[in-house]
């Protein structure tokens, strides 16, 4: 079964995301901001990530850069999802590595297709 790890400081969207992922049978643990997740990190290794970019103290692009670093992360896909819809932001997240770019609210449709792209679900 996939891991995912959902890395947002809101609580309710990232409870949201767990509760979505499991309509497509993915184990989903919530990190509730960057530190957070980088504990999780040390934990874990997800098969997923989805990143928010915009949290108090450590922001979603260091955390992009961590994961990137890390030789056992370092080709874990990343799906910053963000209320960022800035083109330099995005353009920004791909060259660090993010995988995908996904303006919220991050929809069912919108799930499935990205992890279906990721070969994570048939």
């Amino acid at each position: 079964m996939p891991k995912a790890l959902i890395v947002d400081d809101s609580r309710q969207i990232a409870d949201s995301m767990v509760n979505m992922l499991a309509f497509f049978d993915i184990e989903a643990r919530p990190a509730y901001g960057a530190r957070a997740a980088l504990n999780a990190l040390k934990e874990m290794t997800p098969s997923i990530v989805f990143l928010d970019l915009n949290m108090p103290g450590l922001t979603g692009f260091e955390v992009l850069s961590y994961l990137r670093r890390e030789p056992h992360l370092e080709l874990v896909p990343v799906i910053v999802v963000t209320s960022d819809d800035q083109p330099e932001s995005a353009e920004l997240a791909m060259q660090r590595g993010a995988s995908s770019y996904v303006i919220k609210p991050m929809t069912l449709d919108v799930l499935e297709s990205t992890l279906k792209t990721l070969d994570l679900i048939p």
